[in-house]
């Protein structure tokens, strides 16, 4: 028996083999929708509280922040999404008199964004905005009765709508300093608009005294933001902040409507996990239907959505690639986004070939199965995926990795002691970030020289922009510095051959860091190497990002590897990651390395608030010199985004800020389908190994029962 179930089972598997493994029903097939995945949990979809690009690629195609950036152009520029037109900040002195715009930043007291959105914008059908005959909203105060039939947003049989106003964008900036939704802004803007803090004070001791159940913001003015009518709102800034302007592209500044917020405070949807991290409601093209964890999510097109057309102009090559064919038609193209649960990348990889997916990044498991490096250092496509009909998109992504040092609490690695510089400066040099790189980005990365990637304001091409205390220019080219110069700034600093001078102690360092699975053993191995070319002895403690963010944040590091990517296209949104108020210690901030300079210090504050030109970029210049020479941070690279698109995916132009380029989308289902039949032709041999197997079973069966019956004949013969 246990034979004959073993058999059964390999027939199966090789039955299911010889299948196709379309992971969708039969009625996708000829459909007009875009399939994709996901690898992780959606923590937060509120655009009050979300801050991950993971949950980015889903709220950017619900949410509509005032202004948006144009999906072509570049550099990044901004234009209207739900607001009219880009505002122009006014500003004024302390005493209320308006100020040209040219005026010194040292005497504008503040500024004043009015903001003209759009009429007739819908919001998506949701329940939160069904009522009754009488006008009263019907879901506003449900019984346990009604609420023991609930248990997902589709439950719900009516749904509403209304148009979007001015006060749903003042409602959602209350949102930030709203103390149960700790905002990740909330700091940052408390700085800027004015009254935020005070809001926040207020709204903390009513929550802490009274504790009730649901706070209706629109008893609580907030001094700093106003309803001037029903499509204009203004917004008061402290001083001069011109980056407000991108910070109104992000989803923190989206409408949301506080029908949305009372719907969603009722404890018996919460208990239910109904709520607006779960089920976002917004005016954007695309709304979300179906949010499973476990299998799927679904983005389907907005019935309400108010209409936008696809950019009739673009940048330099645009036309030429066919990025302009859909110029002036009317967006969304795709009906529906299916985004399917993949943890790993081996089953994502193979079903993206077969055509089941209909983009897809390179994990370094298949980097050599999809790119050739040519001679001259350039990515292109393999023969077998151009033969596929897949293309081959690359950019660079506004992002920096870097390994920081523990400037405030590390009295060897940290502070402003010349043997602690040269230190950081000798493994800055020793740490061959070209060769790790090569290794394990598969030449995906360009080494950083500063903290800005290229396409921001203020980062340098060639000779000018070369790190000169880690690079030499030799040839047109950047070079390393040899690692004798390490050693000999390694031996100023007291540690001459990796021992301290005066103690003759090896030199111990410490790396923080998260991971420590298998795959990370030799990128861990290769760490350890580069700092044994000065002799120094690397520990590296590898943890899970919590407790590697808890370490961070109480500065229990000695040397740590991170990353950031830009919120928005400013030099600000970098430099702030090194200027000391920002201190992760002692101010919670993105200062993580507790860097300190005075003078840099001085020259940010400076710098932040200036229009680009001239003047701006030499103060660039000179806080790019400070932090060369301090060296703060181990440098690190620029990621390269190698993607790859079939064919019949067309108005494909990565934006790796703005993420809401769904819209812009067009598949051709036909050819998806075509491609389909093709690569995903029956495989017939596993039917001829069946088929041998059956025979084998029999023969084996007939011969064991013809031994059964032989042993039973020869023990009746000697009974007899």
């Amino acid at each position: 028996m246990r034979f004959t179930k073993t058999v059964l089972l390999i027939v199966l598997a090789l039955l299911t083999s010889a299948c196709d493994n379309n992971p969708y029903p039969a009625s996708f097939s000829d459909k007009n929708i875009r399939l994709s995945a996901f690898s992780s949990r959606l923590k937060y979809l509120d655009p009050a509280r979300s801050y991950s690009s993971d949950e980015y690629q889903f709220i950017r195609q619900i949410y509509e922040p005032p202004l948006q950036y144009h999906y072509l152009k570049r550099p990044y520029t901004l234009i209207p999404s739900s607001a009219t037109e880009v505002p122009k900040p006014q500003y004024f002195d302390a005493n209320g008199n308006a100020l040209p715009e040219n005026a010194p930043v040292e005497k504008i007291d503040h500024s004043l964004y009015e903001i003209s959105i759009k009429r007739g914008v819908k919001y998506q059908p949701h329940p939160c905005f069904a009522r009754n005959d009488q006008g009263q909203f019907i879901y506003h105060n449900l019984s346990e009765q009604e609420l023991s039939t609930l248990h997902e947003l589709s439950d719900f049989e009516k749904t509403g709508s209304r148009e979007l106003v001015a006060n749903d964008f003042v409602y959602q900036i209350k949102r930030l300093a709203h103390p149960r939704i700790n905002s990740p802004i909330y700091g940052l803007m408390s700085e800027y608009i004015v009254g935020l803090r005070e809001l926040n004070e207020r709204l903390q001791k009513v929550n802490d005294e009274q504790k009730p159940d649901y706070l209706d913001l629109e008893n609580y003015p907030l001094t700093g933001v106003e309803v001037v009518d029903d499509y204009t709102y203004r917004v008061k800034i402290k001083g001069k902040y011109p980056q407000f302007l991108y910070w109104l592209a992000m989803p923190f500044f989206a409408p949301i409507p506080p029908e949305v917020d009372r719907f969603y405070s009722q404890k018996g949807l919460i208990k239910r996990n109904i709520s607006l991290n779960w089920y976002p409601v917004g005016t954007g093209p695309y709304m979300l239907t179906m949010n499973n964890p476990n299998y799927r999510i679904i983005l389907e097109k907005n019935p309400n959505f108010h209409g936008e057309v696809y950019p009739l102009e673009g940048a330099a090559g645009d036309k030429e690639l066919g990025l302009l064919v859909d110029a002036g038609k009317p967006v969304p193209f795709i009906d529906s986004a299916i985004y399917t649960l993949e943890k790993e990348t081996i089953p994502y990889w193979n079903k993206f070939l077969q055509g089941y997916y209909d983009a897809s990044g390179i994990s370094s498991d298949n980097f050599d199965q999809a790119v050739a490096i040519s001679a001259d250092g350039n990515a292109t496509l393999t023969d077998d995926m151009r033969d596929k009909g897949i293309r081959l998109i690359t950019s660079v992504r506004p992002t920096i990795f870097y390994f920081g040092f523990n400037m405030m609490l590390d009295q060897v690695v940290g502070g402003t002691a010349e043997s602690a510089r040269l230190l950081r400066q000798a493994i800055s040099i020793a740490m061959d970030m070209e060769e790790f790189i090569s290794i394990f980005l598969n030449e995906r990365g360009l080494p950083a020289q500063s903290p800005l990637p290229q396409g921001i304001f203020g980062h340098r091409e060639e000779d000018k922009g070369i790190n000169p205390y880690v690079y030499d220019w030799v040839n047109g080219k950047a070079k390393r510095k040899p690692i004798e110069t390490a050693r000999r700034l390694l031996a100023q600093a007291g540690y001459p051959n990796g021992r301290n001078e005066k103690t003759g102690e090896p030199l111990v360092l410490y790396l923080d860091i998260t991971g420590g699975g298998a795959d990370d053993k030799s990128r861990f191995d290769w760490y350890r190497k580069q700092f044994a070319k000065l002799d120094i002895q690397l520990i590296v403690r590898a943890t899970d990002y919590s407790r590697f963010r808890e370490k961070i944040q109480k500065g229990n590091f000695q040397i740590f590897l991170w990353g950031w990517h830009a919120d928005y296209p400013d030099p600000e949104n970098f430099f702030f990651l090194l200027y000391g108020p920002h201190s992760k210690v002692k101010n919670s901030g993105e200062n993580a390395a507790n860097y300190q300079n005075d003078k840099f210090d001085a020259l940010f504050e400076q710098m932040k608030n200036m229009d680009n030109g001239e003047a701006r970029l030499k103060i660039i210049d000179e806080m790019i010199e400070i932090l060369r020479y301090d060296a703060p941070w181990m440098w690190g690279f620029h990621p390269l985004d190698f993607s790859l698109y079939h064919d019949w995916e067309q108005n494909v132009k990565p934006h790796p800020i703005a993420n809401n380029g769904l819209k812009y989308l067009r598949i051709d289902a036909k050819t998806r389908e075509e491609y389909r039949e093709k690569h995903n032709q029956p495989v017939l041999w596993p039917l001829g190994l069946i088929l041998i197997l059956i025979i084998v079973v029999i023969v084996l069966a007939v011969r064991l029962y013809q031994q059964r019956e032989h042993r039973k004949l020869e023990v009746l013969t000697q009974n007899n």
